[in-house]
């Protein structure tokens, strides 16, 4: 079997590769990536080390996908993956990447007959619905309440079920374009694709920054003595996020490239869950105890565009019909990240410092 995975240098589609390479030493896998991300050069050793090919591209280009000749998966993980892309300035990079770009990779595996695995994103849900949610102040975090007014909002997270309707985000905006153009593809041209909404991801790899990677950069300040700031939301740290560690992430994909029949004409929300969520509060709380380091952390009040008070990922759907749930902790999510950083320290200090 040969895999494509395009952003195949990035933190998701790294890790891909590498274990992907590991479990089935006789696929041929292939990393595209056009090395925009900085750091994601350091990756190109390890896929040296695991006869990994690299092919530098960019999915814009249509050429360069073609290039790649014939296929039997591709997995789509090269989007610009900032919240904030576009909200302040341009947003034509992330309309012409995020779309333009993955409509180059479906046609790409029409082409090829290959089956394509979409990695979306939880942030196609509307900003304001979930603003508007009813939520409870505890001491570390905030919490949807049991009572909701909204269907899809529940103590336990988002669902499938809640309304698409509203502003997302220019990111939000072309990752659900995307999928409305992936079932277009699937319905009148027969493309096998499984449609994935990831919530946050964390894990080893990821050269966290402030718009995106929190968890790393979290671990990154507090392994270094550098000061963070919780920003928005009264400045007291308690927005919430689901965890999932990009292990849980690749058990998933590799499940959907090896029986896709079990996804195709469905739309899953994945991501750690209630159990594995944690507010900034607590993330500092976690950083503390493994790194034995007490940072200055600042506050700011004032909330930024598109931000959200909490995101939780509701699992039920996806644990019920594929009996795929998330198995490592949010502390072992921290853990592998601060043993990550340690074993690569020269590397990433100019990077993550």
């Amino acid at each position: 079997m040969k895999i494509v995975v395009t952003g195949g240098a990035g933190f998701v589609g790294s890790s891909l590769c590498i274990q992907l390479k590991s479990k089935y030493p006789n696929y041929k896998i292939v990393a595209f990536d056009n090395l925009k991300r900085r750091g994601s050069e350091l990756n190109l050793k390890d896929f040296q080390k695991s006869d990994i090919e690299f092919i530098h591209g960019d999915i814009r280009n249509n050429e360069d996908i073609l290039a790649l000749g014939a296929f039997d998966v591709l997995v789509e993980a090269s989007a610009e993956p900032s919240v904030t892309a576009g909200l302040d300035s341009d947003p034509t990079y992330v309309i012409n990447n995020n779309l333009y770009g993955s409509i180059n990779c479906f046609n790409a595996c029409l082409k090829h007959k290959a089956k394509l695995i979409f990695l979306s994103t939880s942030r196609v849900y509307p900003i304001e619905t979930i603003e508007k949610a009813n939520f409870i102040e505890e001491e570390t975090r905030f919490s949807f309440a049991e009572n909701q007014e909204s269907e899809g909002i529940s103590n336990q997270g988002i669902s499938e079920k809640l309304s698409l309707e509203g502003a997302r985000s220019f990111y939000g905006t072309t990752k659900l374009a995307s999928e409305l153009f992936i079932q277009e593809y699937a319905a009148f041209y027969g493309l096998q694709a499984a449609i994935t909404r990831f919530g946050v991801i964390a894990g080893p790899r990821q050269m966290g920054k402030t718009d995106q990677g929190v968890v790393t950069l979290w671990m990154a300040k507090h392994y270094w003595n550098q000061s963070l700031k919780y920003i928005g939301y009264g400045g007291t740290g308690k927005q919430v996020r689901d965890i999932l560690h990009v292990d849980d992430l690749i058990e998933l994909i590799d499940l959907q490239i090896h029986q896709i029949e079990k996804f195709t004409g469905k739309i899953f929300n994945v991501g750690g869950g209630l159990e594995n969520s944690a507010s900034l509060l607590e993330m500092t709380a976690i950083c503390e105890k493994i790194t034995g380091n007490k940072i200055t952390i600042g506050s700011e009040k004032l909330t930024r565009p598109a931000d959200l008070r909490m995101y939780v990922t509701d699992n039920t759907l996806i644990e019920r019909e594929i009996g795929w749930k998330p198995k490592k902790s949010v502390e072992q999510v921290f853990e592998d990240i601060y043993h990550w950083i340690k074993e690569n320290e020269n590397q990433l200090e100019s990077i993550l410092k």
